[in-house]
């Protein structure tokens, strides 16, 4: 392999057992091993976070398969490519009984049509789809396609994963670092480990642009100090897509710690989403809906709250907001928690759809007209103000609902 590849590129795992945190997948005696091993290969999806293994995965496959292998990336091939493939894989098959797999890196980017353009060549066998994706293959790839296919999950890799690569990368003579005298302390280690947010390529990108850039002392020794680390790690950016999986996971956090009263998991989410570049317009949108739905009137103030942090995203703007959206974010999980208000509707709407269009009862009609008051619009309707509560009693739902109860308060939780 060539020196001048990046690090990462280098130290890829070239088999099986040097693939390090998914042993589910490709451990010992799992169902993905053994087709490997004995080429019976199926359509299949690598889902994964950045730097967990998916393209090394495919390109094992490639060196361990007797099939012919074909990687492109959805970013830059389109139609017209896929069909020359097709072709040559037709033709392979026809003429010489050879299969054809074909990789398909970061399959989320291709579109509808894209995707349904391959898909018969798919279910017919001329190829072998493998396709990886950072997004959730439920969003992103066609129910179709996703039929046809079996997911496998990566997962991010754990520091002690991390650490091996690393240290690994620091012995190795031919593909590594190794030919260089590194000194690096435990404490930057761990940086790197922390840093690397379970991303191997990340990882591995950090500790060759500190070794290469650390000049070496008289004894040719180069000595990595945190502070180079920390420069190495400095363009690293929270996994965060507006449009995938991830928006929906840490909203769905967020909404959920406020429910769950923890001022503490509220900001931490608050944060991510907002250093991810979350619009706050969402945000808040999503706080004014928990207010009333899971906080309601056990502190009718919520609404309030949450109403004027909406009112200050729109009149002070981010970053400013960031701070009124915070402090409304404390109020909300430390307010007693109620969706009675919220059940009740839910059970008045669920009636709405069972009886219909139900009459409305005479007496709680208007009479404007001579004719309705001559068929009894109004009658016996009871002015709540002319009345005590006992003496006012009077029924408001239809004769179908009549004495139904809706609203009902239930216990208020308070931190």
């Amino acid at each position: 392999m060539a020196r001048e590849a990046p690090l990462a590129d280098r130290m890829r795992p070239q088999t099986l057992t040097e693939i390090l945190g998914q042993d589910e997948i490709v451990g010992k005696d799992t169902v993905l091993r053994r087709a490997i091993e004995n080429d019976e290969l199926f359509s299949m999806i690598f889902w994964g976070p950045p730097g967990t293994g998916k393209t090394t995965l495919a390109r094992i496959i490639a060196k361990m398969t007797k099939s012919i292998f074909v990687q492109i990336s959805a970013v830059t091939s389109g139609i017209g490519d896929l069909r020359q493939i097709v072709k040559k894989a037709f033709d392979e098959r026809k003429f010489h009984g050879h299969r054809t797999i074909l990789f398909v890196d970061e399959i989320h980017r291709w579109n509808k049509a894209q995707q349904d353009s391959f898909l018969p060549h798919v279910e017919n066998g001329t190829i072998i789809l493998i396709g990886a994706t950072t997004e959730n293959p439920s969003f992103e790839v066609i129910s179709p396609l996703l039929s046809r296919c079996r997911v496998y999950i990566l997962k991010r890799l754990q520091g002690e994963h991390i650490g091996r690569i690393l240290k690994q990368a620091l012995q190795d003579k031919k593909r590594g670092l190794g030919s260089y005298k590194v000194k690096i302390g435990k404490k930057a280690l761990d940086l790197i480990i922390d840093a690397s947010n379970g991303d191997g390529r990340t990882a591995l990108n950090a500790i060759e642009i500190a070794v290469k850039g650390t000049p070496p002392d008289k004894q040719g020794v180069r000595h990595i100090q945190t502070r180079t680390i920390e420069e190495a790690l400095q363009h690293r950016s929270l996994l965060y897509d507006k449009k995938g999986e991830e928006h929906y996971n840490v909203i769905s956090a967020f909404i959920k710690s406020l429910r769950g009263s923890s001022p503490d998991g509220a900001v931490y989410w608050l944060a991510r989403m907002l250093e991810a570049g979350e619009d706050a317009r969402f945000i808040v949108r999503r706080m004014v809906i928990l207010a009333s739905e899971d906080i309601g009137n056990a502190d009718p103030m919520a609404l309030v709250v949450a109403n004027a942090a909406a009112q200050a995203v729109e009149f002070v703007g981010l970053p400013e907001a960031q701070l009124n959206l915070a402090q409304a974010a404390v109020y909300l999980a430390l307010a007693p928690k109620s969706n009675a208000s919220y059940k009740a509707l839910l059970a008045a709407k669920a009636d709405v759809k069972k009886t219909m269009n139900q009459p409305v009862p005479l007496h709680l009609r208007n009479a404007v007209t001579g004719l309705m008051e001559d068929i009894g619009y109004g009658k016996d309707y009871k002015y709540s103000h002319d009345y005590t509560p006992d003496e006012g009693k009077q029924e408001y739902l239809p004769e179908e609902l009549k004495n139904k109860k809706y609203y009902q308060p239930n216990k208020t939780l308070k931190k």
